[in-house]
């Protein structure tokens, strides 16, 4: 008796086990199934890492642009304060030739 029942279950249990391995209404066996699901979980994942590395770039291109902007301003306020110190050393340079003019006529 003992013997017929464990047969009973060990055959109930193949059957349930070989059930599970059955198609689905799509044709895909379980494998299958896991497969499709795995392709489309890689998809997803690249196509997150690729809109942010896009993301990255355009923020990366934007610094870019900005130094560059920043690099410019900065250059032409370096030869307008060029300019103007040239200017300055130039009016000194005539003030100091008018005084040493007016201690010649003194």
């Amino acid at each position: 008796m003992k013997a017929i029942m464990t047969t009973t279950l060990l055959a109930s249990a193949m059957l349930l086990a070989l059930a599970g391995c059955g198609r689905d209404d799509d044709d895909k066996g379980p494998a299958e199934r896991i497969g499709q699901a795995l392709d489309n979980a890689t998809a997803e994942v690249t196509n997150s890492v690729r809109d942010e590395l896009a993301r990255a770039n355009d923020a990366v291109e934007d610094a870019r642009d900005k130094v560059e902007n920043a690099t410019e301003e900065a250059s032409r306020g370096l030869e307008r304060a060029t300019e103007e110190v040239g200017r300055s050393v130039e009016r000194a340079g005539q003030e100091i030739q008018e005084n040493a003019g007016d201690e010649k006529d003194d």
